[in-house]
């Protein structure tokens, strides 16, 4: 197995983000990276960092508006300042404006007002996304590790993981949302089809990716299998239920399997099983995971008790599915416990 990842992915460091109604510390750190890259050197997996593919790689998923967006709100918002007018620290939305759209059309349009205001609103589609100095840059390297490593799977047909900071599963084509700007994953599994004509993506975080969703819906090439949390009072809130299956060609290709809080390691496992069917059954050619470790039992963010055995048990029954394989890190926020949760995960799947 190669792994990718850029020390420019250590620049993005938030100072903040809202959690039911609270300002809070907030939980995407550089030091998570940091303790997944021990892991990786703990089994001597060669780390390179990815080259600089630019923004191409994104046109296929994100809308022109919104990169643009993404890659000036930080001085914008800094250039506000004036006399009565101090802007913080980050880019945060204090509006959300409405936009009247429906999962099964192309997609809205570019935010109709100039204003760097108006724009925060429209492109962040939550409280936990902030945009600081470095967060364009660090985001965009995060994706061209998803991006490198997928040329690996691409050329060799080997597995590939692409160690992501910031993660990606929660990005819409022009929504920041979940500590998440640009879809790895998305862009990776994008980036796969030219050499591998139906992908499955399989999204094991706790929380249920509603980009990924939102991305592929309408599409018959890429199924997208989520296990996540109940989304009911837990993010994303609006999206992964049961009865969203796709639309137009896609439909049936989007497949939701949420989990009751307080699920035991069995449920996860049941849900797994399921998961592994509809793959089977679709027949792919390659499989993107989209990994969190946030299923683990003593994570902030947990709703589920994935034990450190568990993960060993998950690496396996990835690596027995015995496709190409590319892994994109999503969350996993309990620090002390990362690096021996990857490398049980990793142990598992170099013995599949």
């Amino acid at each position: 197995m190669k792994a990718f990842f850029s020390e420019e992915q250590l620049l993005h460091s938030p100072q903040q983000f809202m959690r039911l109604g609270r300002i809070s510390a907030p939980t995407d750190l550089p030091s998570r990276a940091e303790s997944l890259q021990g892991a990786l050197a703990a089994r001597g997996v060669k780390v390179e960092a990815p080259a600089d593919y630019g923004r191409k790689p994104l046109d296929h998923i994100h809308s022109q508006d919104y990169l643009d967006y993404l890659e000036t709100a930080y001085v914008r918002w800094q250039a506000m300042k004036a006399p009565g007018v101090d802007p913080g620290p980050e880019v945060l939305p204090n509006l959300s404006p409405y936009y009247n759209g429906r999962i099964e059309l192309a997609g809205r349009g570019p935010c109709p007002s100039p204003s760097i205001v108006a724009q925060t609103g429209y492109y962040l589609s939550d409280l936990s996304c902030p945009i600081g100095p470095q967060t364009w840059r660090s985001a965009l390297r995060s994706t061209h590790s998803a991006v490198a490593a997928a040329d690996h799977v691409a050329s060799t047909g080997e597995t590939a993981y692409a160690l992501c900071r910031p993660s990606g599963h929660h990005a819409h084509r022009d929504r920041a949302g979940g500590f998440c700007y640009l879809n790895n994953a998305a862009i990776a599994a994008q980036r796969l089809t030219p050499r591998f004509p139906r992908v499955a993506i399989l999204d094991t975080d706790m929380h249920h990716g509603q980009g990924i969703q939102e991305i592929f819906y309408d599409r018959s090439d890429v199924l997208y299998v989520s296990i996540h949390g109940d989304p009911e009072n837990f993010y994303p809130v609006v999206a992964g239920f049961e009865d969203e299956r796709g639309v137009g060609e896609g439909y049936g290709y989007n497949i939701n399997l949420p989990m009751p809080h307080g699920s035991p390691e069995s449920v996860f496992f049941d849900r797994l099983a399921q998961a592994r069917r509809a793959i089977t059954l679709f027949q792919p050619d390659a499989l993107v995971l989209s990994l969190g470790f946030d299923i683990f039992e003593k994570d902030p963010q947990a709703m589920v008790s994935v034990t450190e055995d568990g993960f060993e048990r998950l690496g396996r029954e990835v690596g027995g599915l015995d496709l190409p394989t590319l892994i994109v890190q999503e969350g996993g926020y309990y620090i002390e416990g990362l690096e021996s949760n990857a490398t049980r995960f990793f142990t598992g799947l170099a013995g599949a």
